[in-house]
C-alpha cells in the first residue's frame, strides 16, 4: 500500500503552495460529482481549467469563477488524452473518482509543471484528509504524477426562499445570503438572486425570490434543513414565508421548466406544491404558502447562470 501524507506534511515538504480549499459532492443516484476548488489565484485555475477539459478523465464541464474552480464530473473511471501535452509541456487530469467507506477517492495525474499541482499544491487544501501516491513521490521537471486524494463525502442542499419581506422592511435575497453565512451544518457555496414575473399580483418590489447552496456532510442534511427553516422564521417580516429544500446535484427537467415558467406566467400555490413534489423537493410552510411559488422557483432556476437574474427578453439579443 502506498504511503498516505497529510496535508500538514505536504507543506513541510514543498512549503505552503496555493490550493485553499478542496469540496467534493456525490450524487450516487444520478452518479454526478461536483469539485469545488478555491485556489488564491486566477492563473493556475483558468490552466487546470483548460487542461482537465482536453484529458477528459471523467471531467464533463467545467466553470471558472474567479480564483474558484467548478467541476462537474462522473463516478467511476475515466479514460486520459492528454493531447499535444508530454512530459516537457505538461498537463493534468482528473482519471477517477469513487466513494469507499464513506469516503470520496479522486486519483489525478499530472505531467511536468502540472506534477506541482496535483502532487504537492492540491493535497494541502483545507479540507483534504489524506493524499497517496501511485507513482514516485517527486514532483516538477519532466516528471509525471499520479496521486489519489482522499476527502469527506458531501451532498449538495439547496434552500430556497420566498415571501419574508413586506413593502415597508425587508428583502428576501439579504435574509438568503445572512442565511447562508451564518448556517452551521456544512459549507456555503453560492447564493442567487431569481428574478420572477414582474407582473404577479402580490409581489412587494422586484418580485424576486432567492436561493442558497451548501456542501453538507450526509448526516446534517435533515439538520440543515430544519435549522434553515428556523432561522428564516425568525427573521422573516412576512405571514406567507415558504422554505423549499432540494438534495441533489442534476435538478430534474421537470423542476428547471417550473423556474423558467415563473418569469413568465403568473403561477398559483398549486402549481409550486405540484412540481415540488414531482422533483423531490421538501416544501416546508414557515407562515403561509404564498411563498412556495417562488421558493419552488428559486431551486428550479438555481443552475442557470446569468439567466436565473433576468427575465427572458433581456437574452432575446444576446
Amino acid at each position: 500500500m502506498p504511503a498516505a501524507l497529510t496535508p500538514d506534511e505536504f507543506t513541510r515538504r514543498h512549503g505552503k503552495l496555493f490550493s485553499k480549499r478542496l469540496i467534493t459532492m456525490v450524487d450516487e443516484k444520478t452518479k454526478r460529482v461536483k469539485i469545488v476548488e478555491e485556489c488564491c489565484a486566477q492563473g493556475p485555475v483558468e490552466w487546470d481549467a483548460m487542461n482537465r477539459m482536453r484529458a477528459r478523465g471523467v471531467v464533463e464541464h467545467i466553470e471558472v469563477m474567479g480564483t474558484t474552480l467548478v467541476m462537474d464530473a462522473r463516478l467511476g473511471e475515466g479514460e486520459i488524452r492528454f493531447g499535444p501535452a508530454s512530459k516537457d509541456t505538461g498537463g493534468q487530469a482528473l482519471k477517477s473518482v469513487h466513494v469507499r467507506g464513506g469516503k470520496v477517492e479522486t486519483t489525478w495525474v499530472g505531467l511536468a509543471g502540472a506534477s506541482v499541482g496535483v502532487g504537492a499544491c492540491l493535497p494541502q487544501a483545507e479540507g483534504v484528509e489524506k493524499a497517496e501516491f501511485l507513482s514516485d513521490q517527486l514532483v516538477g521537471g519532466s516528471r509525471k504524477v499520479e496521486i489519489r486524494i482522499t476527502t469527506p463525502l458531501h451532498r449538495r442542499l439547496i434552500i430556497g426562499i420566498d415571501d419574508t419581506d413586506t413593502k415597508e422592511k425587508g428583502a428576501t435575497w439579504v435574509l438568503g445570503i445572512q442565511l447562508g453565512r451564518e448556517m452551521p451544518f456544512g459549507m456555503f457555496l453560492n447564493h442567487k438572486i431569481v428574478q420572477l414575473n414582474p407582473n404577479a399580483p402580490q409581489k412587494t418590489t422586484n418580485c424576486a425570490s432567492t436561493g442558497a447552496a451548501f456542501a453538507v456532510p450526509p448526516g446534517d442534511v435533515d439538520r440543515a434543513v430544519d435549522w434553515a427553516k428556523e432561522y428564516v422564521a425568525k427573521h422573516t417580516y412576512s405571514d406567507q414565508t415558504c422554505v423549499a429544500a432540494f438534495e441533489g446535484l442534476e435538478i430534474p427537467k421537470s423542476l428547471v421548466k417550473y423556474g423558467a415558467e415563473a418569469k413568465e406566467v403568473i403561477l398559483a400555490i398549486h402549481d409550486a406544491e405540484h412540481a415540488a413534489k414531482g422533483s423531490g423537493v421538501r416544501l416546508i410552510e414557515v407562515t403561509g404558502r404564498r411563498g412556495a411559488i417562488g421558493a419552488v422557483a428559486a431551486i428550479g432556476c438555481f443552475d442557470l447562470g446569468l439567466y436565473s437574474a433576468g427575465l427572458p427578453e433581456d437574452f432575446k439579443h444576446v
